[in-house]
């Protein structure tokens, strides 16, 4: 069979991209210069009122701490995801495949489940206060469950694998003689990595951060849950103004915003992940 005849059997892939992805973003975009109906709908009065208000001190502000929260989680991921990657490189076979095991069991089950488990564990009347207050302790319940640290604490241990497993998967095809030839001519642990492994782990690096800072920038589920009112991110306010507000026109110039956040943010990690294969 030519290949000219194999290219036909993309045509359909092709017509469910654009159906289901360029078309309703298309939608988006437009609906994004349209003006909120008095009664809620949509009015086709096309201008920029809604890119404007979005740069409102209020709406800014979440948009700016929706990016420092998803530069923190990443942050917070590499720092956990490479000890323990290193440590995975160094057990046996059978010991690697259970702590794989443990950690693809969270997983089974859903995401929504996970984050109401933990929020229980921390409520008001859940069994981590019960045992403070037994020891004596007379804080405030109320904040442990719902702050911005354990928000941080919720898309870290949620997102975690995805940065793991890439970088441990690398660490695997480093030989380990490179680390001792490091150490033979006088570098110290800390220096041998951050000259000799850690540059080849960037590729593993920006692909595993690519698919934990894109989906923290957007997460609402996480935030509205262990966060409530007090950590609103960008994701949580672009669901209120289709689901509550009921101002279309204002959540798609919001959407459009985040969308080019989120490609922002990718490139720049595919650019630095790409900056150790050119050297």
């Amino acid at each position: 069979m030519k290949k000219v005849g194999l290219s036909w059997l993309g045509v359909p892939a092709l017509l469910w991209f654009f159906a289901f992805l360029v078309g309703p973003l298309t939608q988006v975009l437009f609906m994004s210069f349209e003006k909120r109906g008095t009664y809620g709908g949509v009015q086709a009065d096309l201008q920029w009122g809604n890119f404007t208000r979005s740069f409102q001190p209020l709406y800014f502000e979440i948009l700016w701490k929706s990016l420092l929260m998803a530069v923190m989680t990443g942050a917070l991921c590499t720092l956990l995801a490479l000890p323990m990657a290193w440590g995975l490189t160094s057990l046996n076979p059978q010991n690697k495949n259970r702590v794989l095991t443990l950690l693809a069991v969270p997983f089974f089950m859903n995401l929504i489940a996970r984050v109401y488990a933990l929020k229980s564990f921390l409520h008001t009347e859940g069994p981590l206060v019960r045992i403070l207050e037994f020891c004596g302790w007379t804080g405030d319940a109320t904040a442990l469950s719902q702050n911005l640290p354990l928000v941080i604490y919720g898309l870290a241990v949620t997102y975690l694998p995805f940065l793991l497993l890439p970088v441990w998967v690398q660490l695997e095809k480093i030989e380990p003689t490179q680390m001792e030839a490091a150490l033979d001519l006088g570098a110290t642990p800390f220096v041998a990595f951050r000259k000799v492994i850690l540059p080849q782990l960037r590729p593993a690096l920006a692909s595993g951060l690519l698919l934990v800072v894109v989906p923290v920038l957007g997460e609402y589920v996480i935030p509205d849950l262990l966060g409530g009112a007090k950590s609103m991110l960008a994701g949580n306010l672009i669901s209120e103004q289709f689901l509550k507000a009921r101002d279309w026109p204002f959540g798609a110039a919001l959407a459009i915003e985040l969308i080019l956040m989120l490609g922002l943010c990718s490139g720049i990690l595919i650019r630095w992940g790409r900056g150790a294969e050119i050297k």
